[in-house]
């Protein structure tokens, strides 16, 4: 004989249908003659029906923005404590030793500049070549379009500029942000985070391939209308 304990353990699987049809006969068995696990095993139905009867959650619009911020976050915290480590390391081994060599590597880069300044003084200067191009070039990101239609308003109908440090990746699209100056309250963030995750930005060059950088925005007002 099945005892109360032993089926109420099953109540979930039995719901599912996953038990072998031996041990459903047999949990069914007990139900029909156990009206405590009866009763129990009834309130277990009806939070399996009224579970079933619920609509997914739509996720907010800007879960992409806050997942990337956290990020983000996340890995410049990781990379703090990476260098603070590194900073104990070099204070407690390697500074020591630096201090002790470095009265003589002072004394020798004093006299390789001094021969290097007098070969520069008295040799002759080499012809420029108007071919000469540069190694590489570096450019900041720019901002390009916004898919959202900003007003001439203010952010969150504050009158007070804003300042922003926007965090741009290689692909042009803001993974994080820093409000420098200006209003810090929710409803200028969530006006913020609305109008930035709709930008779009030339990204940053280095030696002609985009990678991540820094662009600097100012917003003598701003008010996103959806």
């Amino acid at each position: 004989m099945t005892d109360c304990r032993t089926v109420r353990a099953q109540f979930s699987t039995y719901l599912d249908g996953s038990l072998t049809g031996l041990a459903m006969q047999s949990i069914a068995g007990h139900l029909e003659s156990c009206p405590e696990c009866a009763a129990e095993f009834s309130l277990w139905r009806k939070m399996q029906q009224s579970l079933a009867t619920l609509a997914p959650v739509r996720p907010p619009a800007d879960l992409g923005l806050r997942i990337r911020v956290a990020l983000s976050r996340e890995h410049a915290r990781t990379t703090e404590n990476l260098l603070a480590t590194w900073k104990v390391r070099w204070q407690n081994s390697i500074a020591p030793f630096l201090i002790q060599a470095s009265a003589g590597l002072a004394s020798a880069i004093l006299l390789l500049g001094t021969m290097a300044f007098l070969i520069g003084a008295f040799a002759a200067p080499e012809p420029a070549s108007a071919r000469d191009e540069p190694l590489g070039m570096a450019s900041s990101p720019h901002f390009l379009y916004s898919l959202v239609e900003a007003s001439s308003g203010t952010v969150s109908k504050k009158g007070n500029p804003v300042t922003v440090e926007v965090f741009v990746d290689a692909q042009g699209r803001v993974y994080d942000y820093h409000i420098l100056s200006g209003p810090t309250d929710p409803a200028t963030r969530a006006d913020l985070e609305t109008l930035l995750l709709s930008s779009v930005f030339q990204p940053a060059l280095s030696f002609g391939q985009p990678v991540r950088g820094v662009a600097l925005l100012s917003f003598a007002g701003v008010s996103v209308q959806g």
